[in-house]
C-alpha cells in the first residue's frame, strides 16, 4: 500500500526551521498502513528535512553550526554563475538532504520523545514550499 500526501507551508527563508511533525503525524494516521515507512521529502535544492529536539537552544545552535560550516557571507560559484546569491543556500542544503524516513509500527511512527521532524528553508528569499509525504507498507 501506499499513500501520499502533501504539506504546503510558507516560509521566511534564511534558515527558517518549521516543526512540520503535527502534520506527518496526521498523514501517518490517515493511511491505512500499519506497518511500513513514511517518508518525508522536499523537492528543490535549497531546503532541507531532519529532525531536532525543537525547541529555541537547540534551534539555535543548529543555526550557527550552519553558518560555521557554509557561510552565508562569502563568495559561491554558483553566485557568479547566476547572480542570486545563494549558493550557501544550496550547499546547506545539500549537506542536510531533502528527504527522511521514519518506521511506522503498528500505526504509530517511531519518533523519540523529543524527536520532531522539521523542514529548514536555507534560500535567501521567503519561498512556498510543497513537501511530500508517503508512506509505504502493509
Amino acid at each position: 500500500m501506499v499513500f501520499t500526501e502533501t504539506i504546503s507551508i510558507n516560509t521566511k527563508g534564511f534558515c527558517d526551521i518549521i516543526n512540520i511533525t503535527p502534520q506527518v503525524l496526521s498523514i501517518s494516521k490517515q493511511s491505512p498502513v500499519a506497518d511500513g515507512l513514511v517518508t518525508i521529502f522536499c523537492p528543490g535544492s535549497t531546503g532541507a528535512i531532519t529532525t531536532i529536539e525543537y525547541e529555541s537552544g537547540a534551534l539555535q545552535d543548529l543555526k550557527e553550526a550552519l553558518e560555521r560550516i557554509a557561510p552565508s557571507d562569502i563568495p559561491y560559484a554558483h553566485d557568479r554563475r547566476w547572480e542570486d546569491g545563494n549558493g550557501f543556500s544550496h550547499v546547506r542544503a545539500a549537506l542536510m538532504k531533502p528527504s527522511l524516513s521514519v518506521p511506522v509500527v503498528s500505526g504509530k511512527l517511531t519518533l523519540g520523545t523529543w524527536q520532531q521532524v522539521v523542514f529548514i528553508d536555507f534560500d535567501n528569499r521567503s519561498r512556498h514550499r510543497e513537501i511530500i509525504v508517503q508512506v509505504i507498507g502493509e
